[in-house]
C-alpha cells in the first residue's frame, strides 16, 4: 500500500540536498520537514559535493538558473551518481527558453536521474529536444485529458524506458511511470495552480520518498504525488471566508504534516495501467 511509503519517510528521516529555485526554496524546505524528511539547501559549486555526500538524495530544480548554480548542479549530480544516491530532475520551464531547455538536456546527458518530474510540456520538451511552455506552466494544447490519457500513458512508459528514469507528469491527471507500469492519479484541486511552488514542493518530497523506499521506487513516487494532491484536497476543505492562496499554501503544508499512512491509503485515488 502507498501509505507504507510515507511511514518509511517518517521512520528514516532522509536528508535531501536541494538545488532549487529561490522563488520556492523556503516552501520546499518546509514540506520536506512536514513529510518527515530533512532538507539542506546549497548551490555553491565549491560546497555542493560535500553537501550531497552526506545526503541520501539530490533534488535538482532549474527554475532560476545562473552560471554558478548550473555548475553546482553538474558537480552535485556527478557526486550523487558516484555514491549511488537518488537524483531527481525538475525541469521547470524547459521549453520556455534556450538556457532552460539546454541545461535540462545537458544534465540528462551527463547525469543518471532516478526520477524526472514536471508538467506535460516540460517532459515533452525533454523527450523531443525542444518544445513550448506557457512560462513555467504547461501549454493547454499538451494537457493530459481523459481523451488523451491512453497516448499519454504510452508516452510516459516509453520515455521511462528510454531514460531509465521514473517519469512523473503532473497536472489535472497525474502520471507516474516506469517502463512497464503507470499510476494514473486523480488527486488534487485546480486551485493548487494558483499557488507558486506546489510542483517544486512535490519534487523535494518525492526525492525523500524515493530515498526512504529503495525497494519500491515506483510506488514511492506515486505515493508522493498522491500525498501532495490529497493535501490539496484536505487543505481546500478547511478554507474559510477571507482565506486566499497564502492561507491555502500553509494549509497544504499542514495537511502533509498531519498525514499518515492510513490517511494516504484512504484518500489516494489512482489506477495502474
Amino acid at each position: 500500500m502507498l501509505g507504507n511509503c510515507i511511514e518509511n519517510v517518517r521512520k528514516n528521516v532522509p536528508l535531501v540536498h536541494n538545488i532549487t529555485n529561490y522563488v520556492t526554496v523556503n516552501d520546499v524546505a518546509n514540506v520536506l520537514l512536514a513529510c518527515g524528511g530533512s532538507p539542506i539547501m546549497s548551490d555553491e559549486p565549491e560546497d555542493v559535493e560535500d553537501i550531497t555526500g552526506i545526503c541520501g538524495g539530490l533534488n535538482i530544480n532549474i527554475g532560476t538558473l545562473n552560471k554558478s548554480s548550473i555548475e553546482g548542479m553538474y558537480r552535485a549530480g556527478r557526486k550523487a551518481n558516484e555514491l549511488g544516491h537518488i537524483v531527481l530532475l525538475d525541469p521547470v520551464g524547459a521549453g520556455a527558453s534556450a538556457l532552460r531547455t539546454n541545461t535540462a538536456l545537458g544534465l540528462m546527458n551527463e547525469i543518471a536521474f532516478s526520477a524526472i518530474r514536471g508538467n506535460i510540456s516540460e517532459i515533452k520538451t525533454l523527450a523531443l529536444g525542444s518544445g513550448t511552455t506557457k512560462g513555467v506552466d504547461a501549454d493547454l494544447a499538451d494537457a493530459v485529458t481523459e481523451e488523451s490519457l491512453e497516448s499519454a500513458v504510452i508516452f510516459a512508459k516509453e520515455f521511462a524506458k528510454k531514460t531509465g528514469s521514473l517519469i512523473a507528469i503532473t497536472g489535472a491527471i497525474d502520471l507516474v511511470a516506469d517502463a512497464d507500469r503507470c499510476y494514473v492519479i486523480r488527486n488534487g484541486r485546480p486551485e493548487m495552480g494558483r499557488i507558486t511552488g506546489t510542483g517544486c514542493q512535490l519534487s523535494g518530497m518525492m526525492t525523500a520518498f524515493l530515498v526512504a523506499n529503495p525497494d519500491a521506487r515506483l510506488e514511492a513516487a506515486a505515493a508522493a504525488v498522491c500525498a501532495m494532491g490529497l493535501a490539496g484536497e484536505i487543505g481546500w476543505s478547511g478554507m474559510q471566508d477571507g482565506d486566499g492562496n497564502a492561507t491555502y499554501r500553509n494549509r497544504i503544508i499542514d495537511a502533509i504534516y498531519n498525514m499518515d499512512g492510513q490517511i494516504l491509503d484512504k484518500g489516494a485515488r489512482y489506477e495502474i495501467r
